[in-house]
């Protein structure tokens, strides 16, 4: 009798443990979709238009550019950003501009250049990207092939 009196009382206990259990899921469960969503700012403040980037020093290096926006609630409507421009063959097209290049062509032996091509891949800053370029270098020292010489053999004494 008494063995089933406490399985009765684990029984129970278990069985208010898993009563319990479940409103403190339903609890927290209801708890999150009650909670109020954050309302979105709702702004008259347009998009950042950016002038090009223009180095300190030189035509090329650090430099600056300014960004301006319009709106009657803006706080800010003018700033000015850091930005660089290449110092290699890069700064003919801007900085703001990036470009996926295929691989080098062959050389051209009347020129001594090689050429490739890339293709915009996005613009920056609003930029006002050409949507291909074409770049060349010097093709480098031109190898030319060794003449094949004459094998002797020699016979063992």
């Amino acid at each position: 009798m008494q063995q089933q009196q406490q399985q009765r009382r684990m029984f129970t206990a278990a069985l208010l443990a898993l009563v319990f259990l479940l409103a403190a899921v339903s609890t927290a469960e209801a708890g999150k979709k009650e909670k109020p969503e954050k309302k979105a700012k709702k702004s008259d403040c347009g998009e950042w238009q950016w002038s090009v980037c223009v180095p300190t020093n030189g035509d090329c290096g650090l430099g600056t550019r300014e960004g301006t926006r319009t709106g009657a609630e803006c706080k800010q409507t003018t700033k000015t950003q850091k930005c660089k421009i290449p110092c290699n063959w890069k700064k003919q097209f801007g900085a703001e501009c990036k470009y996926q290049f295929q691989a080098w062509g062959e050389c051209d032996l009347n020129t001594a250049l090689k050429t490739r091509t890339g293709n915009l891949k996005r613009a920056l800053h609003n930029a006002d990207c050409q949507k291909t370029v074409t770049i060349s270098k010097p093709c480098g020292k031109l190898t030319k092939p060794k003449p094949q010489g004459e094998f002797h053999l020699l016979k063992a004494a």
